[in-house]
């Protein structure tokens, strides 16, 4: 299984070997491929994407038995016992959550988590204004807007999650770099602006051809970038 740098980076100073861990927000698995890679005892791969969970299954559960469990479910709902995990990643989770899902997501965290949980956050710091990519993702929120009535993107500076977990009852352990720059990509622009596509069909004929047409000129003059920094933090609840 091939992990991320960015995800054996951040999980290299946890306590992952024999533990019990949640991957929130799950994607197609990476973090649980690494997590498994250092020894986890079981990890349960929880997101609310259909596509998502089925590559993450056919990706880390095939090889691994019991150790993976694949769950679709919603965050704010965990269908995991309280006290029942001692760690817990979010690795580029949070930029995904609107505001007002944040309290929500957090106390879940924090009912699922055994006395002395370790947490690791990985996210990104807001962008800076001359980010070329700041006008893409502005675009996607747009649309994400016009139809769901909430951003697809909020990117979260790190103080502002640590402070909501701090308020949760966890206690600060460690913040460290990732990346800085971190690479959008060709690949990572187009991610986006097909999602600003597929948001786009659901509006009026010509808003989604406005729309469609200037998220294909942002992806061409763009190209790509390498700007804004990608951070870690990490926690532990008392016990």
């Amino acid at each position: 299984m091939d992990v991320p740098e960015t995800v054996t980076t951040a999980l290299a100073d946890r306590p992952v070997a024999g533990s019990v861990c949640l991957e929130a927000g799950a994607g197609v698995g990476n973090t649980t491929a690494g997590l498994l890679e250092a020894g986890a005892a079981r990890v349960y791969a929880v997101t609310n994407d259909s596509e998502h969970a089925k590559l993450a299954h056919e990706r880390v559960v095939r090889d691994n038995g019991n150790r993976a469990v694949v769950l679709e479910a919603d965050l704010r709902c965990l269908p995991l016992a309280t006290d029942s995990v001692a760690l817990i990643t979010a690795h580029g989770l949070f930029n995904v959550l609107p505001p007002a899902s944040l309290e929500t997501v957090a106390t879940e965290l924090t009912r699922v988590a055994t006395p002395g949980c370790h947490l690791v956050i990985d996210d990104y710091e807001p962008l800076p204004p001359n980010a070329a990519v700041r006008d893409l993702f502005a675009l996607e929120n747009a649309a994400a807007e016009l139809v769901t009535g909430r951003p697809a993107l909020t990117f979260y500076p790190a103080a502002v999650l640590r402070r909501l977990f701090v308020g949760h009852g966890w206690e600060f352990d460690r913040e460290q770099t990732l990346l800085d720059p971190v690479p959008w990509t060709e690949n990572h622009l187009e991610s986006h602006a097909a999602v600003t596509r597929a948001m786009a069909s659901n509006v009026s004929t010509a808003l989604e051809a406005s729309i469609t047409e200037a998220a294909d000129n942002l992806v061409r003059t763009i190209g790509s970038e390498s700007v804004g920094e990608m951070y870690s933090l990490a926690l532990r609840l008392p016990g």
